[in-house]
């Protein structure tokens, strides 16, 4: 192995250079890589991409323009630890937007793939060794879409 790192692959349909951009254009530490393209060898029209090589975070990424034949579903997500509520909102409503939002801090963006936007407080407190702490913080986080730390915290809390 050349590089002691994993790289992603996503395969889409014709919208790799797409959504790389737009990935590109929410993480701050990200950038295209490089990008490459169909020859006359086929099997896409020759000159348009194949590939885009992106990095988010540090994580490589290859965008496939594959074609129709496989799409993403919630099997696979990619989760975004947050610090706080504004990194909540700034993520969720970027990837969300042209997309779908689901249940528990999870959402499908505008080229499907899914996401999990999870305040890092959240972990801790629902892997609490409290139990009552932990269910109450269970209950409210099943009943958010988008999570609302300050909710989560008041049930942690007893509020």
């Amino acid at each position: 192995m050349t590089d002691k790192a994993l790289t992603t692959c996503l395969w889409f349909d014709g919208q790799a250079e797409a959504a790389a951009n737009h990935y590109t254009s929410i993480f701050p530490d990200s950038k295209i890589l490089r990008v490459g393209r169909y020859t006359e060898a086929g099997p896409g029209p020759a000159g348009s991409v194949m590939v885009v090589e992106f990095e988010i975070n540090g994580q490589k990424f290859v965008g496939l323009n594959g074609g129709p034949q496989f799409t993403f579903d919630e099997a696979i997500s990619f989760q975004i630890p947050c610090a706080d509520q504004d990194e909540v909102d700034y993520y969720w409503s970027r990837l969300s937007e042209g997309g779908q939002e689901g249940p528990c801090g999870w959402l499908k963006d505008k080229f499907g793939l899914s996401w999990q936007v999870v305040p890092t407080v959240l972990i801790d407190m629902i892997s609490d060794p409290d139990p009552e702490k932990a269910a109450r913080t269970t209950r409210a986080m099943l009943s958010m879409s988008k999570f609302d730390i300050a909710a989560l915290e008041r049930a942690y809390a007893g509020e």
